[in-house]
């Protein structure tokens, strides 16, 4: 932290997914702005036996000492690039202290770096989240929220930037307290009810007796019996399988 006292800083907390184009965007932003912002890059390694993603990591590696090279100083660096792991506790520190988070992969699922980057904020002070339009996250914070950006625009990125870095106070709370609601209202606990209730709607019965026409047209020496569901092997985490020879226990319960 001590490399950030007194400056402002954004964040950015990715496996090695990190698009070039948000390296070139904070490489715009600091051509118009020196000395304006630093990023701190957290790209923790994964798939080090893939050769595309080791060539992938060196693009990336080369475009950050690209920016450094262009705009750094012997007393300042614009982007801090790490594949170290960091604990949640270090993780939720980095967080608070950012002016910026920099959300910004093509594709993702939810990426809760987003929503934990929002939840780890001073509610006096907060700072803002710059959140690629392609982000899971993104169906739940709108524009009045986080500033949604294209990833591939680096232009579209220095500006979301450059507005979150000098955002007004009035505003960065409004739009985290509204980030924050909803994080609040709908838990981890919500999410997986409502998961396990969609799962819930693709399930498929199949009435005892079809169940065993099935087996009598498979035969006894069927080699692969099809799962039963039969009414006492309703429960979705366990479809034991018939037995013809008369052992199923559904065909024991119905009286079959």
């Amino acid at each position: 932290m001590q490399k950030f006292q007194g400056a402002k800083f954004a964040i950015g907390v990715d496996r090695l997914t990190i698009r070039k184009a948000a390296i070139n965007g904070f490489n715009e932003l600091l051509t118009k702005e020196l000395l304006s912002i630093s990023l701190l890059q957290i790209a923790p390694s994964s798939r080090a036996d893939v050769d595309e993603y080791q060539k992938y990591k060196e693009d990336v590696e080369n475009a950050i000492n690209h920016v450094n090279d262009d705009h750094g100083t012997d007393q300042w660096r614009p982007i801090h690039y790490t594949n170290d792991s960091f604990s949640q506790a270090a993780l939720a520190r980095l967080y608070r202290e950012a002016h910026v988070g920099v959300v910004t992969p093509l594709q993702d699922g939810m990426n809760l770096a987003a929503k934990e980057y929002v939840a780890a904020q001073d509610p006096e002070d907060p700072g803002v989240l710059v959140l690629s339009k392609f982000a899971g996250a993104a169906e739940d914070f709108n524009e009045d929220e986080a500033l949604l950006v294209d990833p591939n625009d680096p232009k579209e990125i220095a500006d979301a930037i450059s507005r979150a870095a000098n955002m007004p106070l009035e505003e960065r709370v409004k739009r985290w307290r509204s980030m924050m609601d909803k994080i609040e209202s709908y838990t981890i606990h919500d999410r997986s009810a409502d998961y396990v209730r969609e799962l819930d709607k693709s399930r498929v019965t199949v009435p005892a007796d079809q169940c065993r026409s099935r087996l009598d047209q498979r035969g006894s020496d069927a080699a692969i019996p099809e799962p039963c569901r039969g009414a006492g092997h309703l429960q979705r985490d366990r479809l034991p399988r018939c037995r013809p020879e008369g052992g199923c226990p559904c065909r024991r319960e119905e009286g079959l």
